[in-house]
């Protein structure tokens, strides 16, 4: 590979290794705010739909910090630079600045948060100068200066999205931190259990990694990402409580994701529909069968990490919680009890989380999952 190839390759951030870059940074700069103008700002490249700008306000509402949101493209210079009025005398003008920027003068006001420029890419390129003096050196003139406790980072898409996006002058690119997200399944499902998403959304990613993030369709319908998965699992929990029926449901599903992905989901609803009842044998009123496909497998993880969650008493079915998880080979067992601790500690059911480790067969359990009892059921 020549040096002009390796100039231009981008190697792809997952999503939790740039949650720990960005929490890096603003720990850096409240630890010693005099850096505030050295520590360069976050610019997150990406598609459309993969999570920029959700991973920054999830990190804002975790640590508890201010959070501003400009979208760009949808406003003006004078927003961004301020807004010039001519004095009474006529002998100069006065700058009203926009009362958005965080001032210590501000009632409530946060002495730690992040502005995110949004889609800056698809900004006109005189508001991406309009922005300039704020980002590189966080002030505008001598009229504001940024809180020192305060982050700024960018989020843009890419030109080869399809999406609107214009070339960033060289300028501005090169005081910027770049990191280009990865559409990573398993951070997704992670972020999906703790977050409500719909079981079945959960295992179909699961099963089918690949249609988490795909532009290769048609990009002027709906199309699979991250944004427009979560909006499927809204729309089924909708249908779900409202009585919609199941053919205008799956218009809606092709409606956000595409034909072909829905047909692709579709499927594996079908399928999943044909499980044991899980809630029978969690109570050991059904016989227990591990189903050999695979998808049939994510399904069964998804409705017994579900009735985990929905049953108040958890005591009354933990017998049958064990009896699925050690019937699971060893990988999958694994999968299982992961996503049981993952949602029931998002959920602060810590209570819940003790009574599992403190069971008789808890100790069998690490051991089917660290691979000391040989596998007795179906592969993986």
């Amino acid at each position: 590979m020549n040096n002009e190839n390796v100039a231009n390759k981008t190697s792809l951030t997952k999503i939790e290794d740039a949650q720990e870059i960005l929490r890096h940074h603003l720990e850096c700069l409240w630890a010693d705010p005099t850096k505030a103008v050295d520590l360069p700002p976050i610019m997150m490249w990406g598609p459309p739909g993969i999570g920029k700008s959700t991973i920054i306000r999830e990190m804002t509402e975790e640590l508890d910090i201010g959070f501003i949101d400009v979208r760009l493209a949808q406003r003006e210079p004078v927003d961004i630079r301020g807004l010039p009025v001519p004095r009474d005398d006529r002998q100069g003008v006065d700058w009203i600045i926009a009362s958005e920027w965080p001032r210590e003068s501000q009632e409530g006001f946060n002495p730690r948060g992040i502005i995110l420029f949004d889609e800056i890419t698809a900004a006109d390129p005189s508001l991406q100068v309009a922005a300039y003096e704020l980002i590189l050196d966080r002030r505008l003139g001598m009229l504001y200066d940024v809180p020192e406790g305060w982050y700024i980072v960018a989020a843009g898409n890419r030109t080869k999205d399809a999406a609107v996006a214009r070339t960033m002058s060289s300028a501005l690119a090169n005081r910027f931190c770049h990191i280009e997200l990865a559409a990573d399944s398993k951070s997704w499902v992670d972020w999906g259990w703790k977050n409500g998403i719909h079981p079945s959304v959960l295992a179909f990613i699961r099963f089918r990694p690949d249609l988490l993030f795909n532009m290769t369709g048609n990009r002027e319908r709906g199309w699979p990402s991250p944004r427009t998965w979560a909006r499927v699992s809204l729309e089924m929990q909708l249908a779900e409580t409202r009585g919609l029926s199941d053919r205008a449901l799956s218009h809606i599903i092709e409606g956000l994701v595409g034909v072909g992905a829905a047909i692709e989901f579709q499927g594996f609803m079908n399928w999943a529909e044909k499980l044991p009842d899980i809630e029978g044998i969690l109570r050991g009123d059904e016989k227990l069968v591990i189903p050999e496909r695979s998808d049939q497998r994510y399904a069964l993880i998804s409705a017994l990490v579900t009735h985990v969650l929905e049953e108040s008493d958890i005591g009354v079915i933990i017998n049958g919680v064990f009896d699925v998880l050690l019937a699971f080979t060893n990988d999958w067992c694994q999968v299982a009890y992961h996503d049981i601790q993952l949602t029931l500690t998002s959920r602060d059911r810590m209570a819940d989380l003790e009574l599992l480790s403190q069971h008789p067969r808890h100790e069998e359990l690490e051991e089917k999952i660290l691979g000391a009892i040989p596998d007795t059921g179906g592969g993986a």
